[in-house]
């Protein structure tokens, strides 16, 4: 029985030895700095601080600020809006015509495989003062106003979910091909609605795939950084920065590496929250 399970085990041995290596060992390593003073200038050596780096985060007035904006947008951009529209333009396509179905497939598609950067620059030229969203408003006679300073992280959020919203399609569309027809069809003839079909019948059975998208959508929020940092580089001020921007900034422009680690942790323990809450939620629907 146990050279069987070896045996089993052996082929594996590759890909754990990767994993521990180029994934574990990182976050390890991550792990030990997070504990230090280490800075990128002005120090010989780096000493062992303890919890002092996570001390001093809770009391960052900018931390925190952080971590609320990163609530925002992650709540905004990924769980109501990507998710949302995802599954709205998934349903309506599964209805629409053949070419309607290629061309909003192709153009959602097309903003999701954009190189985020360079989807930050098309984003931050529509929201810009002299943008295409306040030409717009001109035209149609309607206020218009700097986006990016008045409502900036309403103006990221709204970014990211333009950019992510294909993959919530592509999964909420996989997962209504696996509904049977006929029991749409039966619910139709019983005389239930659009919405209380939607309601009582495709949401309860595809109520998994939503939990994972919930999930990767969450998780991809959560370490959004070049689009955010190409539209508005955090500004104007703190009103845009997101953990990972504060933790560049600390890291990198301030040059406190071991504080910079520390928030990294801190975020990466927010993100295995999440996934943890969202793994039981999907073990209870088994």
């Amino acid at each position: 029985m146990i050279t069987r399970r070896i045996a089993r085990t052996l082929p594996l041995t590759p890909a754990l030895v990767l994993l521990l290596l180029f994934l574990g060992g990182p976050i390890v390593y991550c792990a030990y700095i997070a504990f230090t003073d280490l800075q990128l200038t002005g120090q010989a050596h780096s000493s062992f601080v303890g919890f002092a780096n996570f001390r001093t985060a809770f009391h960052d007035d900018a931390f925190l600020n952080a971590v609320w904006l990163t609530l925002v947008f992650t709540v905004v951009s990924a769980l109501v809006g990507q998710n949302t529209l995802g599954l709205a333009l998934a349903a309506l396509m599964r209805r629409a015509s053949k070419p309607v179905r290629t061309l909003t497939g192709g153009i959602v598609i097309t903003a999701w495989v954009l190189p985020e950067v360079v989807a930050g620059f098309l984003l931050y030229a529509f929201f810009r003062r002299e943008g295409t969203l306040n030409a717009i408003l001109d035209f149609l006679h309607l206020p218009s106003q700097n986006w990016l300073f008045t409502l900036p992280i309403l103006a990221v959020s709204f970014a990211n979910v333009w950019r992510g919203t294909a993959f919530s399609m592509l999964v909420y569309s996989a997962a209504l091909d696996e509904i049977p027809d006929e029991i749409e069809e039966s619910a139709e003839v019983d005389g239930a609605g659009g919405w209380r079909r939607m309601w009582h019948i495709t949401l309860p059975m595809i109520r998994r795939s939503i939990g994972t998208n919930l999930m990767l959508n969450t998780l991809q929020t959560l370490s959004v950084f070049g689009l955010i940092w190409v539209m508005t580089r955090g500004g104007p001020g703190d009103r845009s920065q997101t953990l990972p921007l504060f933790m560049y900034e600390q890291a990198f422009q301030n040059s406190m590496i071991g504080y910079g680690t520390a928030v990294a942790l801190l975020l990466l323990l927010v993100g295995s929250l999440f996934s943890v809450v969202y793994m039981r939620l999907l073990r209870t629907e088994v």
